[in-house]
């Protein structure tokens, strides 16, 4: 069997569902290669471990293709503020956010996976000019009119353009001999949740601590919190194999009781995430653009990985909805213009992450003091504070 259509997206994951929903939506014939036909997990009440923090510009997505409002909105809590704080104890920085001084209504939604992929999943049943198939991928070759891409089963999908959302481990990005810097961080995300002695009021909590990593408390629904706890790989083994009772009781300890005692929301439900940078040398080859982790992956600490995956597709959207009625889905120099158009904001938050987990990595007394007192600082000087949350929240400039 050989498809033909104007975009092939190769991922079943958020973004690329949300790409095929954006370009169905502008009028383009899409199919979307599914790797599997798993069958979609039933809604279940319990909380999914797996959370986003999404921004204004995930939300203005979502929202374009009809996917906001179908969201299960009981599940969702918006980040009206955030505190960060190095270590040090009392002698630590501090640096503050909140949604009042950002003039927005949140610095952003905290959304289950299970939440997001299940209204995408029904949003796209219903989508015009959408082909769901499933198959795995054995080849990608392009020639000067399309890109083909040989199934196992021997099928073939011819496309205009082919937009890679496969993940930190693209197999389209390997298959158009793109290069990666890669770089383990040596930690795994450990990701849970917990119920909390006291209301979180819509604020997340972020700590630094050169010994024990990351540890950040997202506020859920209630009296709920996900724990996002980027742990060195010794300590995160450990925590994946003591009781969540016990890693309760660390949480609460390296955050100093700020939401009083925490409590696991589901025996054992505790996920492990390795970490790392992956730095692609382009985001677009011949007839392909990557979008999401195949594009960049990032540490984090920041809870923008989602976001910038999203920006993407939003970014492509763009580009191909100005291209003219002349110019195909995957003319080079549209291609260009999305790889430009995405240079300075995805280099940003790369070096933004890398350096911000470099520099709270080092136990090292002196470095200690400075960044505590360069917290301190930036906390205060309110033109720096801004251009920060403009970041945060996807905006320009």
């Amino acid at each position: 069997m050989h498809l033909q259509s104007d975009i092939c997206i190769i991922g079943n994951g958020a973004i690329g569902k949300t790409a095929a929903l954006g370009f169905a939506q502008v009028g383009l014939s899409v199919i979307l290669l599914s790797p599997d036909s798993a069958v979609a997990a039933a809604p279940s009440p319990n909380w999914d471990v797996r959370v986003y923090a999404l921004n204004q510009v995930a939300k203005s997505l979502l929202a374009k293709v009809k996917v906001w409002d179908a969201l299960d909105a009981a599940r969702i809590a918006s980040v009206d503020a955030m505190e960060v704080a190095g270590d040090g104890g009392q002698d630590a920085g501090r640096l503050s956010f909140d949604a009042y001084g950002a003039r927005a209504d949140a610095l952003a939604w905290i959304v289950e996976d299970q939440n997001l992929n299940q209204a995408l999943e029904a949003a796209l049943k219903f989508a015009p000019n959408v082909r769901i198939v499933t198959g795995r991928s054995t080849r990608l070759s392009v020639d000067g009119a399309q890109a083909t891409i040989q199934l196992e089963s021997g099928d073939t999908i011819a496309a205009s353009l082919v937009v890679g959302a496969d993940g930190g481990q693209s197999w389209v990005r390997a298959q158009s001999e793109i290069g990666i810097d890669y770089r383990p961080y040596k930690q795994r995300a450990i990701v849970t949740n917990f119920s909390c002695d006291r209301p979180h009021n819509g604020i997340a909590y972020q700590w630094f601590n050169s010994a024990q990593g990351i540890v950040a408390l997202l506020p859920l629904p209630g009296q709920r919190v996900s724990l996002v706890w980027s742990a060195p790989d010794a300590l995160a083994e450990t925590l994946l194999h003591e009781p969540l009772t016990r890693v309760a009781e660390r949480v609460s300890e390296l955050c100093a009781g700020q939401l009083g005692r925490l409590h696991p929301l589901q025996p054992e439900a505790i996920k492990a995430i390795p970490l790392a940078l992956i730095r692609p040398h382009a985001i677009t080859a011949a007839r392909v653009a990557l979008v999401g982790d195949a594009a960049h992956v990032v540490h984090p600490l920041a809870g923008h990985g989602m976001n910038l995956g999203f920006a993407d597709v939003a970014s492509l959207l763009d580009t191909l909805a100005e291209r003219g009625a002349y110019r195909d889905c995957g003319d080079a120099r549209l291609l260009g213009r999305y790889a430009r158009a995405r240079k300075e904001q995805v280099l940003l938050m790369q070096l933004a992450t890398d350096g911000l987990q470099r520099l709270f990595a080092a136990d090292f007394g002196p470095l200690r003091l400075a960044r505590n007192v360069g917290l301190n600082l930036v906390n205060k000087l309110p033109v720096l504070k801004r251009r920060l949350i403009a970041q945060a929240l996807g905006k320009r400039g």
